[in-house]
């Protein structure tokens, strides 16, 4: 297991550490993420993922822990040029409303920036408002529909430039 060196906790107390996709703290956290799709779309996700697509320098995955326990995930993987797609952002549901989101959600920014990356996409849906909340608050903005689920009527795709580490 990783630890970012930009990842020092913040004031919400979490602690993002890089990690496998396939190392079993992620596998649990995919699990509840899977169980929340299909309670609200009726069945888990079923878009391909590779955990080969989440391993460095192309891609990474990354965990947000509150002391010991993982409450949080997501990665970014290879998209097209310069393009990275961010995938699985998740937080336990006694979790949420601490800002834990935001947080991960801009540490992956950063290290897909660090990787390389100019601009990242993502897909999320209908039944997820908080989420479509977060990415369009931190910037993100609606773009053509890409992918697995590009003709699915309750998928919404964002996309949102990065500012690459020299421009910071």
């Amino acid at each position: 297991m990783s630890t970012l060196p930009t990842a020092d906790r913040d004031d919400t107390g979490l602690f993002i550490r890089a990690l496998r996709y396939a190392d079993p703290v992620v596998r649990a956290l995919e699990s509840e993420l899977q169980l929340e799709y299909a309670e609200r779309y009726g069945d888990p996700d079923v878009g391909p993922i590779a955990p080969e697509d989440f391993t460095p320098p192309e891609g990474q995955f990354l965990v947000g822990f509150v002391g010991n326990e993982p409450v949080a995930t997501g990665g970014f993987r290879r998209h097209g040029d310069g393009v990275a797609e961010i995938k699985r952002m998740y937080v336990a549901h006694d979790h949420r409303g601490g800002g834990h989101a935001r947080r991960l959600l801009a540490e992956l920014e950063a290290q897909a920036a660090k990787a390389g990356y100019r601009k990242v996409v993502l897909e999320t849906g209908l039944k997820q408002p908080e989420a479509m909340s977060l990415y369009q608050s931190s910037g993100y903005v609606p773009t053509d529909p890409y992918g697995y689920y590009s003709d699915a009527e309750f998928s919404r795709f964002f996309t949102k430039e990065l500012l690459l580490p020299h421009d910071i």
